[in-house]
């Protein structure tokens, strides 16, 4: 059967590719060969974006070399915004979460504070942000993403009550 890099419970673009099962995960999760082919796969990935994971311990995220012309490929071609929903949910089913968090929140700075991937930012909020497991992290990031966002009157992403009295 066909064989996805980042494998979902759930049917994606190619019909023919089988969702993962729960056994399939915790199969996974449990062979120390396969999670570090992930977290190669991960890297891999990064790179062609042009993102280096630069903690595996903490996930922590820094631009590549490269980042400026990979950057232009991000903005050029909005197939790739499926794919990094992709690659953020499957962290997440992999247990990964921390991972997660510092993609999300690298997307967040690069479209919302540094405006270098305008055409990332759309799927940025309505997607990635979605994609983090953790309420209490999530919380974090969508504040985080309305403390940046231009004009913050606009943000619809949550109630700006509860977002003026986070702490």
């Amino acid at each position: 059967f066909p064989f996805r890099l980042f494998p979902l419970r759930e049917h994606g673009m190619n019909r023919r590719a089988k969702p993962l099962t729960c056994q399939e995960i915790q199969a996974f999760k449990k062979s120390k060969e396969v999670m570090q082919r992930f977290v190669r796969a991960y890297r891999l990935m990064l790179r062609f974006y042009g993102i280096v994971l630069i903690n595996e311990e903490t996930g922590e995220l820094k631009r590549a070399e490269n980042w400026a012309e990979r950057f232009q490929n991000l903005n050029r071609f909005s197939h790739n915004n499926l794919r990094i929903t992709r690659i953020l949910k499957c962290l997440g089913e992999m247990g990964y979460e921390h991972y997660q968090v510092h993609l999300v929140k690298f997307f967040l700075t690069e479209t919302l504070v540094k405006e270098t991937l305008p055409s990332v930012k759309r799927s940025a909020l309505d997607y990635f942000l979605f994609t983090i497991r953790s309420k209490r992290k999530r919380r974090k990031l969508v504040h985080y993403a309305w403390q940046h966002f231009k004009p913050q009157s606009s943000f619809v992403w949550g109630p700006h009550d509860k977002l003026l009295k986070y702490k």
